[in-house]
């Protein structure tokens, strides 16, 4: 019933957490993970394929994680508190009512037997959020010449969703020696981090520019634009900051020189 809900799939994962004392966890290669993919809000099974040795006593136990947090779902016997009221535990599966995005991450089914033998098993589920309206993060000011970093930014989107951007509501190719409107530009950009780098910017780079952010789930998503404009280095305000500069110290040290010139210290020393 639940497992009709959810998507499955395996793949190669080169590495399973270990639980291995007091909640902290290990690094171990060479193993594999089941991959389960649900919408949000829907109900979902994860399977325990880890096995204990026939006719030996033995415990199973759950544990969630995901970067920045670690946590038992099933533990001595019961669901924990904070899993009570929407997981049912079943003998080699762990049955959620209803998963939200905090949910996304890596469970671990572990089975230790009497004599301290333990097998897991992991699962990767993953919960489907559509992505949000994200931001493109645009300098206010780049000198033509020098390097420019934009970047998207967007937060909700599970599976983390891939990038592209917009040049006056054009499409930027990845590589733009491939389109002759952007062969005069230097850029870089990321689609899996939705970074775009100019390097070195230039007067051609100007324009309008919007981040757009798709994972497949729901519709998706576009940025407002924002403009960039690389400009040349002023050469005439440094020269003439310079020139103040050098009459502001002209000023002190006149004013200190006609100081001395009149007594006016030898006076104070007195």
């Amino acid at each position: 019933m639940a497992e009709a809900a959810a998507r499955r799939s395996r793949r190669p994962r080169g590495w399973l957490w270990v639980f291995l004392c007091a909640g902290s966890w290990s690094l171990i290669s060479g193993q594999t993970a089941d991959v389960v993919q649900v919408a949000e809000n829907s109900p979902v099974s994860l399977p325990c394929k880890a096995r204990a040795g026939q006719n030996a006593p033995s415990r199973q136990e759950w544990k969630f994680y995901r970067p920045g947090t670690t946590a038992f779902v099933y533990y001595e016997g019961k669901v924990t508190e904070n899993y009570k009221d929407r997981v049912q535990f079943y003998n080699n599966e762990l049955y959620f009512k209803s998963v939200t995005r905090k949910d996304t991450g890596q469970y671990t089914c572990q089975i230790v037997a009497g004599d301290g033998t333990v097998s897991e098993s992991v699962v990767d589920l993953i919960v489907e959020v559509p992505p949000s309206k994200p931001k493109a993060q645009v300098p206010s000011s780049v000198t033509i010449g020098n390097k420019a970093i934009l970047s998207c930014l967007e937060t909700e989107g599970s599976p983390r969703p891939t990038f592209k951007w917009y040049k006056n509501d054009i499409l930027m190719p990845v590589d733009p020696k491939t389109n002759t409107l952007f062969k005069n530009s230097s850029y870089t950009l990321d689609a899996n981090t939705g970074v775009l780098t100019f390097e070195p910017a230039t007067s051609f780079d100007a324009g309008d520019y919007a981040c757009e952010a798709d994972n497949n789930i729901g519709v998706s998503q576009k940025s407002e634009a924002v403009h960039l404009e690389p400009s040349e280095v002023n050469v005439g305000g440094i020269v003439a900051a310079v020139v103040m500069l050098l009459i502001v110290f002209g000023l002190v040290g006149f004013g200190i020189w006609f100081a001395y010139s009149r007594g006016f210290f030898s006076k104070r020393s007195e």
